[in-house]
């Protein structure tokens, strides 16, 4: 891999992670009159046309649904699910607490990764791994602060909702290679799609749109959230995991920063000292992952 292949990795990273936070700020305002379960609905559902358009980009798009068919397709449609259970429990996450707070929870995912490699696949791992895991947790537990008065049950939302996230990254190795992105990306779309109307219908009542400026939103941010997906998804096929992943750190700094911005949040007190254990566990189960391919 070239500089300037893993240099391009990076930008694709950098331009998903922008596209989340967007969607996040999109989630702030849209809660104050739609519940969780609405916008993920809304989310997943305008969603698809992302996924669509990815097709159109790998000249995978065909009118001819045997195209689409894979022998897998119940596991595909299990990570959609998971995928919209996730995206229900971020979402309620955000409109509870700061922005960093939740980006700075969210990166307790490598550590959920490693956990369900060792369980799903009976993956070895070394005392560097085991180490990092157990640095992640106290990071995670610095940050929530259980048993302090700051606590609160909604700070179990996005760690809830990394756990999910990482169980849809790990279940990709029971995919045949030949299986492409754009195919598991449409698959999980759709499944997230009827996931999503499924706990919501289950759960609430629908809130008709109040008007033009909130559709527009709802839009905007289901193509903030769907075009996030499609950018990390070239940024991975782009450039090996172990180059460009340390990047996706900025998304704490990002996320502080709007959320400052945006919202008058500054929640250093509540970050310090656990984002950097969370951090530290990241990077060395990232390096170790680099060290095992070599």
């Amino acid at each position: 891999m070239t500089n300037d292949g893993t240099f391009k990795a990076i930008t694709w990273l950098i331009f998903s992670i922008i596209c989340f936070d967007l969607m996040a700020v999109h989630i702030r305002y849209l809660t104050t009159t739609y519940t969780a379960e609405e916008l993920s609905f809304y989310r997943n559902t305008l969603g698809l046309i992302p996924s669509l358009l990815l097709l159109y980009i790998t000249a995978e798009l065909s009118l001819n649904f045997k195209h689409y068919k894979i022998k897998q397709w119940k596991l595909a449609f299990f990570r959609g699910l998971v995928v919209a259970l996730a995206q229900l429990l971020f979402y309620t996450a955000i409109s509870k607490l700061e922005l960093a707070t939740v980006a700075t929870l969210g990166q307790t995912g490598p550590i959920f990764i490693v956990i369900l490699a060792i369980v799903l696949y009976k993956e070895y791992v070394g005392i560097w791994r085991w180490a990092a895991i157990f640095t992640g947790f106290l990071g995670a537990i610095l940050v929530v602060r259980p048993g302090s008065d700051i606590f609160t049950w909604n700070s179990l939302l996005p760690i809830g909702a990394s756990f999910c996230y990482a169980l849809s990254i790990v279940t990709l190795r029971s995919f045949k290679r030949e299986i492409s992105n754009s195919i598991l990306y449409l698959y999980s779309a759709i499944a997230s799609a009827f996931g999503a109307g499924l706990y919501a219908s289950l759960s609430i009542t629908f809130t008709p749109i109040q008007n033009y400026f909130d559709a527009t939103l709802l839009l905007s941010m289901s193509f903030c959230g769907g075009f996030g997906v499609v950018c990390l998804m070239i940024a991975y096929r782009a450039a090996e995991v172990s180059a460009i992943a340390p990047f996706n750190y900025f998304g704490i700094l990002s996320a502080f920063i709007l959320g400052w911005v945006m919202f008058g949040e500054f929640p250093v007190d509540t970050l310090l000292p656990g984002v950097l254990f969370i951090v530290a566990a990241g990077l060395v189960i990232i390096w170790r992952e680099k060290i095992n391919k070599n």
